[in-house]
């Protein structure tokens, strides 16, 4: 029983190593080769936000799932160079613009 079993095995893993092998390959911008933009941080009020970066460029409405405590309301302002994104009126989450030079 073992010796079928091992045969078994040696065979599996024959087939599987002899199979092509592919993978994607992500590229990514370097953070580094990025210029540095100031972005608000988390948990910031969007008084606060609009009181350090002014006025956005466009002010999306608030998005939400039927009003359920479970699903609060997301709001995204954009400005020139980043985007915020609000959970009720706090900062969530920043996102830098990708630079359209590449």
């Amino acid at each position: 029983m073992d010796s079928i079993r091992s045969a078994v095995l040696a065979t599996t893993l024959a087939l599987l190593v002899s199979l092509p092998v592919s993978a994607d390959v992500l590229l990514m911008d370097s953070i580094e080769s990025a210029p540095a933009v100031q972005t608000p941080r988390t948990g910031l009020s969007m008084a606060n936000v609009r009181a350090s970066y002014g006025d956005p460029v466009t002010e999306h409405p608030a998005v939400s799932t039927s009003g359920n405590p479970d699903h609060p309301p997301i709001t995204r302002w954009d400005y020139q160079s980043f985007s915020v994104f609000f959970e009720r009126d706090k900062v969530v989450h920043s996102v830098v613009h990708r630079s359209d030079a590449n």
